[in-house]
């Protein structure tokens, strides 16, 4: 591989600090970009995105918070075309599942004229652990809508194995990488799995949209709500509730189980209300 390093945009993220720790356990030069970075990076500043592509090989795309937030979409081919004219050579864009957005934002990559990957992630499992539903964990229950919908979770570290190799392997340049983990899973069966690894009760509490609303603005205000809900009622109406194969194609092992994640999450504490 090239000594240029590989720019990894929302390295404070869940997905980017495992990417840029896993790159650099491996040796690959990392450059970090986030807004506090030596070299920063902001999606809404673009005079830092220049700088921060410049001298990169490759870069590792996040989209912070969401692809449907207005103006992602436009951001994105607007990065894209700077990558290109500064001369990155690879990109992986982490997609959502289900997203209309998100298609829009793939298409974008795919017409960049810059060697892309794709990774479309399902629903992540650390959103239990280290996202917004970490409290009401802490709390004995898991409220969501969506009913009985199943939801094919993903482990994080399986999303981060994937982009990882894609960064460091030229054979995965050109692919799309649809990830879920290895079976279908209601929200009353997440919260059974997590009872059984946290050694207490957790009761999923079905909710309506509009519940849904009033906690996501509780805690982000109302145009986060709208965008959050507006993601919720999309993606939870049952069009994700089947498997795909992507880790299976990048990586030749199978995903990890939810039950495995919410084990390995319980023995380091995430949910002691300490952590």
């Amino acid at each position: 591989m090239s000594d240029k390093p590989v720019l990894v945009i929302g390295a404070t993220g869940k997905t980017g600090r495992r990417v840029a720790a896993q790159l650099d356990a491996r040796g690959v030069p990392v450059r970090r970009g986030s807004r506090n970075s030596a070299i920063p990076f902001d999606w809404e500043t673009h005079e830092t995105w220049a700088p921060a592509l410049s001298g990169a090989r490759a870069a590792y795309v996040t989209y912070f918070p969401d692809l449907a937030f207005p103006g992602a979409v436009e951001k994105l081919e607007s990065l894209c075309e700077t990558a290109k004219d500064v001369g990155v050579e690879h990109l992986v864009l982490l997609s959502g599942r289900g997203e209309h957005h998100a298609r829009l934002g793939e298409e974008v990559v795919r017409n960049s004229s810059v060697d892309w990957t794709i990774v479309r992630a399902a629903w992540f499992a650390q959103n239990f652990s280290e996202g917004y539903l970490r409290g009401p964990i802490l709390a004995g229950v898991l409220p969501m809508p969506g009913g009985d919908m199943r939801e094919p979770i993903i482990d994080i570290d399986d999303i981060a194995d994937v982009a990882v190799a894609a960064l460091t392997d030229v054979r995965h340049r050109g692919q799309f990488y649809e990830v879920t983990g290895p079976r279908l899973l209601t929200f009353s069966e997440m919260a059974a799995a997590l009872s059984q690894a946290t050694g207490r009760e957790i009761r999923h509490i079905p909710i309506s949209f509009e519940e849904f609303h009033a906690n996501v603005a509780q805690a982000g205000g109302d145009f986060v709500a709208d965008v959050f809900t507006a993601i919720a009622r999309e993606t939870l109406d049952g069009r994700n509730a089947h498997l795909a194969d992507g880790v299976q194609r990048a990586l030749s092992r199978a995903p990890r189980d939810f039950t495995e994640f919410a084990r390995a999450a319980a023995a380091t504490a995430a949910w002691s209300s300490a952590a």
